[in-house]
């Protein structure tokens, strides 16, 4: 039994998934081509047993695992791997994967077991970004019934109840023998803090994700229950939206940059379980990660002459819950007072929960968001930074930026892929609509009756896997 936050709009489509609810469920009932390695975030074969690209990259071959039935009792076959690669690469789609696969350019059945996908430019990470989990293997690709929660995963969807509580139970003979320990998983939506603590400390949950910082050190002294926080890529944002005023202002972008605190944000709301960011979306747990980029700091003169400069009149307001990240709305009060010093009249716009990522994010000019790790920075970027992207939710557009991220895909010189990385961070942190002002680690709390935990660096509840992962003790 897992308490988790959620939402009443969440589906089982898995191209609309965000948050923490949908993921972790899907993982229970669905399955991917590939997955990644929990530490190294090297590419797992999944529902592909082994790839081969020639020497361009543009060409890939990947060929199929036999014998896995879909829940339905139909095979899992080459046709259901293009049909759902082929929905979520479609230039029309909404899927939140368009980012990563929007380079496709065809997806074909080479017989029963093999898939090739053709890209436009080349990517060498390819079979990393087919882990992302938006890409669950559906019948027929999800096209005629997305939401139907039919997968080739170890469990299957027994009830839904959005918003409320999602059901599952353990597949008879599955193909993998590594998951699937307990017979039953119930996940139940749990938004409030002290309630979903109190669910684990009472037994009534084995598991809990979004521990709140200031509670986790009191939590481990409890007993009977473990905290688990992991470093890792997901990082906490005051995202603008750079289409519309007043965020179209690059000076008015900067003054907000440097009129946050960021030491005290990671002091007073992650208590130590994180680090600074510095306004682009990668830190040392990614591969070939920028390094030398000095540091932003808060400068209240800076921000001044920034805010003057822009024109802006009156206050600036940003929309806020907690169902962004845990400890968003004391985190924009911090926000409000740092902004203050700078002669910026930061108005904190505290909204309902319940809907929060459906009816107020990427709606409004300026709110807080959250974002957790991806295998790489290409999959970071090309779901959030590209031009034109669904989950791009800052409207930001560079077509430079763009030609950036197509060359590092194929960059083969590990130096000259560095720097073509360290200029992408570069121009999202000068330029972009995304405030980072801090990466947090992943704090899970799991009952000392629970075995299996994994530290994954790649997501929280061990990158959504540990319902599957893990284990009840004898």
């Amino acid at each position: 039994m897992l308490g988790i936050t959620g939402s009443v709009t969440d589906r089982l489509d898995p191209a609309t998934w965000t948050g923490h609810a949908m993921p972790t469920f899907g993982k229970s009932w669905g399955e991917t081509l590939v997955e990644p390695h929990p530490v190294d975030k090297s590419p797992v074969p999944v529902l592909a047993v082994s790839w081969e690209t020639d020497e361009t990259a543009k060409i890939w071959t990947f060929t199929l695992r036999q014998g896995v039935t879909f829940h339905n009792g139909q095979p899992m076959t080459s046709d259901d791997v293009v049909k759902t690669l082929r929905r979520h690469s479609d230039e029309k789609s909404q899927s939140a994967a368009l980012g990563a696969l929007g380079d496709i350019a065809s997806v074909d059945a080479d017989g029963p077991g093999k898939v090739v996908v053709t890209l436009k430019s080349g990517n060498l990470d390819l079979p990393l970004l087919l882990s992302d989990y938006h890409l669950i293997i559906q019948p027929g690709g999800g096209i005629d019934d997305p939401d139907a929660g039919i997968g080739t995963g170890p469990y299957r969807v027994v009830s839904v109840e959005a918003g409320i509580k999602y059901d599952c139970e353990k597949v008879d003979g599955h193909w993998r023998e590594d998951v699937g320990h307990v017979d039953r998983i119930e996940m139940l939506i749990i938004n409030d803090d002290t309630a979903r603590l109190s669910a684990l400390r009472s037994g009534r949950v084995h598991m809990i994700n979004q521990v709140d910082p200031k509670t986790a050190k009191l939590l481990e002294r409890v007993g009977k229950v473990s905290v688990e926080n992991t470093q890792g890529g997901g990082h906490y944002t005051f995202s603008m939206r750079t289409d519309i005023a007043p965020f179209d202002n690059p000076d008015l972008r900067l003054a907000m940059k440097y009129a946050i605190d960021r030491g005290a944000l990671v002091d007073r709301i992650l208590q130590g379980y994180g680090t600074v960011g510095n306004d682009y979306p990668v830190n040392a747990t990614y591969p070939m990660a920028p390094e030398g980029i000095a540091q932003r700091q808060y400068d209240p003169d800076l921000a001044r002459s920034h805010f003057e400069k822009s024109g802006h009149q009156g206050p600036v307001t940003l929309h806020v819950s907690d169902s962004a990240f845990a400890g968003a709305v004391d985190a924009a009060v911090l926000y409000k007072a740092s902004a203050a010093r700078a002669g910026i009249d930061l108005e904190v716009k505290r909204v309902p929960s319940d809907g929060y990522w459906s009816d107020v994010w990427a709606k409004v000019p300026f709110f807080a968001s959250y974002w957790t790790s991806r295998p790489l920075q290409d999959h970071i970027y090309s779901t959030a930074y590209m031009s034109g992207l669904p989950w791009n939710e800052t409207h930001w557009a560079r077509p430079a930026f763009d030609r950036l991220v197509l060359a590092a895909r194929v960059e083969l010189d590990a130096q000259k892929r560095l720097r073509l990385f360290e200029e992408m961070a570069l121009m999202v942190r000068d330029d972009g609509g995304e405030i980072i002002p801090m990466f947090n680690d992943f704090i899970d709390a799991v009952s000392t009756g629970v075995g299996g935990f994994t530290k994954d660096t790649s997501g929280p509840l061990s990158n959504y896997f540990a319902p599957i992962r893990c284990w009840l003790r004898a």
